[in-house]
């Protein structure tokens, strides 16, 4: 093929549209304090919409704005019971995981009773002192503040700035008037692009949406069932904090492999429960690893298959390598959108490169050669 000169007007053409992209993210950047609570209510409208269209369309309400009510009301109620019922619990747990921890650091009685090669890895390796400087909520706050002082400021500032009354109330009014017009503003935005390129925008947004949704929709219930196992299975156990722990590495599994993680709480758990009751370190740990076991054998030969399907199909080479460039660009939310985002760049990369390539291919195969 033969290469595209580059003439002073590709030239001029190239650096006002670069110059334009600049700009436009600088004016998002400057704007962003503005945008955030519209983007946010936006997400939000976007989860409650399906539930909004349920009470409209199939509880029959007649009217838009008693749909939406109804939905705030179910969530409120739903976070409030869930509010009463596990935070109380929860709080009580890590009252007494935290008077363990500092009678294990400060007495010889606990400490008899864990294996001394598991003893003498932490006094290693863990600062006993800071340690219960930081079990102690004044001393916690100090240690952050004087450790991390620039993200402690970040931290305070994004929290009074989230969380004002003002900016609430914004996102909230925002959330009910775009929930009001929801299917007109979703398929009134081709309108806004040229027609040139509209037809390019609207398969990939539908292809992005259709994409996210199977995908969160799917790892989001494998997660909460994924949680509710573990939970069940440190309950059985005896851990300390069980119910919490399986929850958060039920949360970790939004994340392929991140649930690896949840192998340190559950190793300090056990510490505490062998000095606790005096049990075998090494037994608390073989039960904890079988609750492992079990639990990813359940969700690999039942629920991933069943739930989840053949939605991305990666290589685990892949699914790695996507998890560290998509952490990498984008943090925690990179890894969240890592498999979905790539398995449609790839099928992208399928439909418009190699396919294309093989049509073209297969035209010169097919035609005559020139007769001389």
């Amino acid at each position: 093929m033969e290469r595209k000169k580059i003439t002073f007007d590709i030239f001029i053409r190239s650096v006002v549209g670069l110059a334009f992209v600049i700009g436009f993210l600088m004016l998002l950047s400057r704007l962003s304090n503005v945008l955030v609570p519209f983007f946010l209510a936006w997400l939000i409208a976007y989860l409650m919409f399906p539930m909004v269209r349920f009470f409209q369309y199939k509880l029959r309400l007649k009217y838009r704005a008693l749909a939406i009510l109804a939905s705030f009301l179910l969530i409120i109620v739903t976070l409030t019971v869930a509010f009463i019922v596990l935070v109380p619990p929860i709080i009580a747990e890590f009252g007494r995981v935290k008077d363990l921890a500092v009678e294990y650091f400060t007495t010889n009685e606990l400490t008899s009773r864990v294996p001394a090669i598991v003893n003498q890895f932490i006094q290693e390796n863990i600062d006993s002192s800071q340690l219960l400087q930081l079990l102690d909520k004044d001393g916690f706050q100090q240690v952050v503040r004087e450790t991390l002082p620039r993200v402690w400021g970040v931290i305070t500032e994004s929290i009074s700035f989230v969380f004002s009354l003002f900016s609430i109330l914004m996102v909230i009014l925002y959330t009910i008037f775009i929930l009001f017009d929801y299917e007109t503003i979703s398929d009134g935005w081709p309108g806004l692009v040229p027609t040139r390129y509209r037809s390019i925008c609207v398969n990939l947004i539908h292809d992005v949406n259709e994409g996210m949704n199977k995908y969160f929709r799917g790892q989001a219930l494998v997660a909460f069932i994924v949680g509710i196992l573990f939970s069940i299975g440190f309950v059985i156990v005896g851990l300390p904090l069980a119910i919490p722990l399986g929850l958060f590495i039920g949360l970790l599994n939004m994340v392929p492999y991140l649930q690896l993680v949840g192998f340190i709480p559950t190793i300090l758990l056990a510490i505490l429960k062998a000095a606790d009751t005096g049990q075998n370190f090494w037994l608390i740990m073989l039960w904890c690893l079988v609750v492992f076991a079990v639990v990813q054998s359940i969700q690999d030969i039942f629920l991933t298959p069943r739930i989840m399907g053949k939605v991305t199909g990666l290589n685990p080479a892949i699914i790695l390598l996507s998890l560290s460039i998509w952490g990498s660009l984008m943090g925690v939310l990179g890894m969240i959108i890592a498999l979905p985002m790539t398995t449609l760049l790839l099928t992208y990369y399928q439909k418009y490169i190699i396919r294309r390539e093989h049509r073209k291919n297969e035209i010169q195969v097919s035609s005559p050669p020139d007769d001389k």
